[in-house]
């Protein structure tokens, strides 16, 4: 599917999450999981690419939880949002918190078209599994990276594990997510992932299982991928 530059969303999931924006920051609120998966998001991050002074964008960044932690190990952090609501609060917690991001209301597909070429590292999380055009977000993305810059995704598996887990479970059992917070159809496998890639002439390098316990609250890594994985992918030296 081609979707029209700068068009690449659903109102209808920008309006579910900026509705959440005003306790986008409370550990125990509705997004409690992304509270506990955030520090291992980081760590993936922290190791494959060094972040200290480097140029860093956050797509999609919501409140800015990423965003945030990247500023804190180093980075030169911006971030982009297309939800109002979810920017003015990730820049008021930036000022309760003293760490500077430069926050954005912007599309990916029109920063790309601004500063090709302009970071070092590129994290887009929890994000293509919600828009129309997932292969025109990684597109955006590798035109934004430096030549031997790595763009980081992480996204839901389209797998009867991941709709028992992720939906039934976590959405209508635990009540861990909001209902409706995400449709199946939209989930996306590896090797999908993979070929979206391959097209922007990115090369994979990694894609590891992000495991979530919801009775402990706790995360970590894990080589099973059939729930939510990680990716990590390099722009070639020119």
């Amino acid at each position: 599917m081609t979707t029209a530059a700068h068009d690449n969303y659903h109102q209808a999931e920008l309006d579910k999450f900026a509705a959440l924006a005003n306790r986008w920051w409370d550990p125990d609120g509705p997004q409690k999981a992304l509270h506990v998966l955030n520090p291992v998001r980081l760590e993936y991050v922290r190791q494959r690419t060094p972040l200290a002074g480097a140029r860093v964008l956050d797509v999609g960044c919501g409140g800015g939880l990423l965003s945030e932690a990247l500023a804190k190990a180093g980075a030169q952090a911006t971030a982009i949002d297309l939800a109002p609501e979810l920017v003015k609060v990730a820049r008021l917690h930036g000022l309760e918190s003293g760490v500077q991001v430069d926050y954005q209301v912007k599309a990916v597909e029109a920063l790309a078209e601004e500063r090709p070429g302009g970071f070092d590292a590129v994290t887009c999380m929890e994000m293509l599994e919600h828009v129309p055009d997932p292969a025109a977000i990684i597109a955006a993305c590798a035109r934004l990276l430096r030549p031997g810059g790595r763009l980081f995704l992480s996204t839901l598996n389209r797998t009867p594990a991941a709709f028992a887990l992720a939906i039934v479970g976590a959405e209508y059992v635990a009540r861990l997510l909001p209902k409706g917070t995400h449709r199946y159809a939209d989930f996306i496998r590896p090797s999908e992932l993979a070929g979206w890639l391959r097209q922007t002439g990115l090369q994979l390098e990694d894609v590891s299982g992000l495991f979530y316990d919801p009775v402990r609250h706790k995360a970590s890594l894990s080589r099973r991928t059939e729930v939510n994985y990680l990716a990590c992918a390099l722009k070639a030296e020119a």
